[in-house]
């Protein structure tokens, strides 16, 4: 069984260990460590990182993880389990996407031991995590008011990743392309599958999201034949090779006509943007046919905001 070390402490089969990664200090002195809880079986097998919190402010993925810690459901039956509940320390504690230079840790990977705040918490991952790991969940929600119904997103023609978004079983697969800088792009690059996992909007609980999260998880694992079972998907996915942003054409109040996850019809009325005098209000329609995957709650929005994100078959 090939070795394992994770900060300079070896993890033999069998060990359930929490190790703490220390990436830097608080300005008060006060340290900074990222705890990473270790579940390895007896039996060899696959690699599976858990990891939520990459935006402090996104908690679905962080309740997930918690539970699933809690509920004991993360011994594997052979491989290795490693969880990460929150990545992104600074932002946790700041109820914040960044960390406090203003950098997106999901967009400064590989990272730099010598760069931002928000590169070296990348480049310490980076080293010590990314190498061991096989396979990945990142668990994500919508940001900025916007609630993401519960999707999965990877590059489908990525080896291993179509595979792994049907396993984890999603109302909707999202067929989307690597970003500059991102985990899932270094990840490819390493040849690692790692998909995202996103439900809910930052900074607000969404029970829905975090139960098919827990779920989806569970069908990993099993498709991995890291456990014995799992409860199978309530329907199969909708995969959408497309997407697209319906975005507020005049500023004013927004009202939604439609529902998270509902299919709506290229020409139908999904909302109206009103002025807040009562003069006027205006009709938005769906450019295309498809289904509601991310809608904004913010009810004033200013032209161009993004309002209704339509994934397309």
């Amino acid at each position: 069984m090939a070795e394992m070390i994770i900060n300079n402490i070896e993890i033999h089969p069998g060990d359930s260990l929490l190790i703490r990664l220390n990436i830097s200090r608080l300005p008060s002195g006060t340290q900074i460590d990222i705890p990473i809880h270790v579940f390895r079986a007896e039996e060899p097998g696959p690699v599976l990182l858990l990891m939520a919190g990459m935006h402090g402010d996104e908690v679905n993925g962080i309740e997930t993880i918690r539970r699933m810690i809690r509920r004991r459901m993360l011994q594997p039956k052979c491989g290795t389990v490693l969880a990460i509940p929150i990545l992104n320390i600074y932002g946790f504690l700041n109820f914040s996407r960044e960390v406090p230079d203003g950098k997106d840790v999901n967009r400064s990977f590989p990272g730099s031991a010598t760069g931002s705040l928000a590169s070296r918490v990348a480049d310490r991952f980076t080293r010590e995590i990314l190498p061991l790991v096989d396979y990945g969940i990142d668990f994500h929600t919508g940001g900025a008011s916007r609630s993401n119904f519960p999707q999965i997103r990877c590059e489908l023609e990525a080896e291993g990743n179509d595979a792994l978004a049907h396993a984890f079983g999603a109302p909707f697969i999202l067929d989307s392309k690597l970003r500059q800088g991102s985990l899932r792009k270094e990840a490819s690059r390493l040849g690692k599958s790692i998909i995202v996992y996103e439900g809910g909007e930052s900074l607000r609980l969404d029970e829905n999201s975090i139960n098919l999260a827990l779920e989806g998880t569970m069908r990993v694992m099993h498709h991995l034949g890291m456990a014995d079972s799992s409860v199978p998907a309530s329907q199969p996915s909708v995969v959408c090779r497309k997407t697209t942003w319906v975005r507020a054409r005049r500023a004013g109040l927004f009202r939604s006509f439609v529902k998270n996850g509902e299919r709506v019809s290229r020409g139908q009325q999904i909302g109206i943007v009103g002025d807040p005098y009562g003069y006027a209000s205006h009709p938005i329609t769906s450019p295309v046919s498809g289904h509601v995957i991310g809608l904004n709650h913010m009810p004033v929005v200013n032209q161009g905001d993004a309002i209704l994100h339509i994934g397309i078959e």
